[in-house]
């Protein structure tokens, strides 16, 4: 199914359609600052493990997840001031911030060091899908297993057909990954240089 939101106006009947799939353990995919995403709602463990087949990946490595804003991102990781000080200067927006994760992120999710991949990306439509739903969504990228990167919610669709519950199409997306940034101890270390200004790190 695939079902076209406004980017920067997200009509909220089709927002609550898309929530009432990840509510019920549905997959979705949906545009983000950098790519299409594959989520579910991160209290399901049914519909991470089908994200983990979908994209033949191995177990030991969860994915990140989107939050709505700061304060949800509060309730899912261990934030000092410090983290709290730089994510406010930078959300939302292209960046991933490897945190500690707190006891409300299921075991699946976390490394073996405990921390988790946390997200806001700078779009609309997947900031309403997880304030609809009240929980993070997974994010990893819709792509295929050989890295081809889609910028087209109808070419997304077609590759991924009925493994996928629904495609929000949300327009282009720039098909760059986001920076990564490890925030442990407040001694940030940039992970990998993607979109997003990491000149304050450096």
């Amino acid at each position: 199914m695939l079902i076209n939101i406004n980017q920067q106006n997200p009509q909220q009947r089709l927002i609550q359609k898309v929530v009432d799939i990840l509510k019920s353990g549905g997959v979705v995919v949906y545009p983000t600052d950098t790519f299409y995403g594959i989520g579910c709602d991160i209290m399901n463990k049914r519909a991470i493990e089908r994200i983990y087949q979908i994209k033949q990946r191995n177990k030991s490595k969860p994915f990140s997840f989107i939050c709505s804003g700061l304060k949800n991102i509060s309730h899912y990781a261990k934030v000092s001031n410090y983290a709290y000080k730089t994510m406010k200067r930078l959300l939302p927006g292209p960046y991933t911030f490897i945190l500690e994760g707190s006891k409300l992120v299921p075991k699946i999710m976390l490394t073996k060091r405990k921390t988790a991949g946390i997200r806001v990306p700078d779009n609309p439509i997947c900031l309403a899908l997880v304030k609809g739903l009240g929980n993070p969504v997974i994010t990893t990228s819709a792509t295929r297993p050989d890295g081809t990167i889609f910028h087209d919610a109808s070419l997304v669709h077609d590759y991924f057909g009925n493994r996928i519950d629904a495609v929000v199409d949300g327009s282009i997306v720039p098909g760059q990954p986001s920076s990564v940034i490890l925030l442990i101890d407040d001694i940030p270390e940039v992970i990998r240089k993607g979109m997003g200004d990491v000149s304050i790190f450096e």
